[in-house]
């Protein structure tokens, strides 16, 4: 490969990963928006303990039969045909691809229409009461919808993804959380909390129609036909079957979590989807946005067998995670009440916000590995092995399971909401054990990953976050026996602003003084003199 294609693919990566993260914060923000309305109207109780459990069985079928599984096995073959510039066939298969995804999430769905009330109450939400598990069911059916819609979006961001546009897939996931938005601004006060289930299948719509643009540009077509005797078509589905088993295992996890907190009291199963949700949020800015972009460029590498050019692209992934996670994850932790109280406004009392606080704590320890996974696997996907994720991902949930029931205390017979954290923490840990496993193999097959690079980006990302944790410890105590946080939204607001940007400051004086060598390319990146893989590998 000459220096000209290396530098040309470099910049691609680094405008591609750029486009993303914009995209994503985007719609992390109005994500954020949606959060500060539905916290300050629901609080932490039963109503959004049964939307974020009916949620929970279309997001399942979704991510078994739609989800990211399609992408990994769809992307490498249809860009095999675009490769040999056999258009046709490429479309051909997307059409036996669409239809059969389609039909199978519509027979599916279709089941669960029905089986809801006692779905809800035998495997869901058997803590639940009967008003409870009725409405559960009811919102249920309303996603379900999403879900059929979403069938054929997943494909759509595939194709366009294929072709090396990040553009309107990126669009996308805005288009439905503004549909969300919708629902929470506009439909809470007709609907109540229908309303957010209407917002979804709103922006289920958007998702897909902002994409069709796109489509029409790379002149897609779509026939009416199954074409099941088609051995690609098989071919795909069959590399799927390993990475839907590892999807279903990861959304096992939580309808587990949400079982067992259902069981806790009211407002657990509420706390532990706040707690995510805010976790998300740097989580799909670092780990999501830095995973999508690099996974073509692994599997372009793994084609030509450039075994070196993979272990360094993996390696300079992982080392951009690390710098912007552990950081993340620390201040997270020492900042999350605050932010906190700013999302739910005075909605939450005392004991709910403490519910809420404790997943988060134990969910941001589990940010860096939850990053880290996404640039793990797919290096297995770029290599054709989807297997090898699954067996790991069948560990880290035995783990989380066990864990679940020892750290909430059920397994002792205790019903405490105040143990709602330990699901987090569970979590945290299976995904860790997972994450450990991957890379320990990826090293003895590809005779390295940089180990020594990760190990010293780890050792002085730690100590800059060190430093950055007790700056903001200083500057909380300092604001607090100045009794300023106790004096309203502003106040609250100056709050978080100060110890975080204190705490920044902190950090990269810290790594300059320890010659980060990876964040100052990483701020000349941002500043347009380097290229994203000259920042991290």
């Amino acid at each position: 490969m000459t220096n000209q294609t290396t530098e040309k693919r470099n910049r691609q990566i680094a405008r591609s990963t750029l486009i993303v993260m914009v995209a994503f914060a985007a719609a992390k923000a109005i994500s954020l928006a949606q959060t500060i309305i539905i916290a300050r109207v629901f609080g932490v109780g039963r109503e959004w303990d049964t939307f974020v459990t009916a949620n929970s069985v279309p997001e399942l079928i979704f991510t078994l039969i739609a989800g990211g599984a399609l992408a990994h096995a769809f992307i490498p073959i249809f860009s095999s045909y675009l490769a040999r510039d056999d258009k046709a066939g490429a479309w051909r298969l997307t059409s036996h691809v669409i239809n059969t995804i389609f039909s199978i999430t519509a027979v599916v769905s279709l089941v669960v229409f029905f089986l809801a009330p006692w779905l809800v109450a035998e495997f869901v939400a058997p803590g639940f009461d009967a008003a409870a598990q009725q409405q559960t069911a009811e919102l249920m059916r309303i996603l379900l919808i999403s879900t059929l819609i979403f069938s054929v979006s997943g494909i759509s961001m595939g194709i366009l993804q294929s072709h090396n546009h990040f553009l309107l897939p990126a669009i996308a996931p805005i288009m439905f959380d503004l549909g969300i938005l919708f629902g929470a601004g506009f439909l809470l006060k007709p609907f109540g909390v229908h309303g957010i289930a209407y917002g979804a299948v709103l922006g289920a719509a958007l998702h897909f129609a902002v994409q069709i643009p796109g489509l029409i540009h790379y002149r897609a077509r779509w026939t009416a036909e199954y074409g099941w005797k088609d051995p690609v078509l098989w071919r795909v589905l069959r590399l799927m079957l390993p990475r839907i088993a590892g999807l279903g295992l990861f959304s096992l996890n939580f309808i587990v979590m949400n079982n067992i907190a259902s069981r806790l009291g009211e407002g657990s199963v509420s706390a532990l989807s706040w707690g995510w949700r805010l976790m998300q949020i740097p989580e799909t800015l670092i780990g999501t946005a830095m995973g999508t972009v690099i996974f073509p460029t692994l599997a372009a590498l793994s084609e030509i067998g450039d075994e070196a050019g993979k272990r360094d692209a993996m390696s300079g992934a992982l080392r951009f995670i690390l710098i912007a996670t552990i950081p993340s994850a620390v201040g997270l932790i020492l900042v999350g009440q605050p932010i906190i109280s700013l999302l739910e406004g005075g909605a939450f009392d005392a004991s709910a916000s403490t519910l809420v606080y404790g997943t988060l704590r134990f969910f941001a320890l589990g940010l860096v590995v939850h990053s880290a996974l996404e640039v793990v696997a797919r290096s297995f996907y770029a290599d054709k092995d989807t297997l090898t994720p699954l067996w790991a991902a069948a560990g880290g949930a035995l783990i989380n399971f066990v864990l679940s029931l020892v750290l909430s205390g059920v397994a002792f017979g205790s019903v405490d909401s105040a143990n709602v954290g330990g699901l987090a923490l569970a979590n945290s840990l299976g995904t860790g054990f997972e994450v450990l496993v991957l890379l320990w193999i990826l090293r003895r097959r590809w005779h390295g990953a940089n180990e020594s690079l990760l190990a010293q980006t780890t050792f002085k990302t730690l100590a800059s976050s060190l430093v950055m944790g007790l700056v903001i410890l200083v500057v909380g105590a300092v604001w607090q026996a100045l009794g300023l946080n106790e004096r309203g939204s502003l106040f609250t607001i100056l709050e978080v602003v100060v110890m975080v940007g204190s705490g920044v400051v902190a950090f990269i004086i810290t790594a300059y003084l320890l010659k980060m060598h990876e964040l100052q390319m990483l701020i000349n990146m941002i500043l347009r003199r380097k290229t994203l893989t000259e920042a991290v590998v």
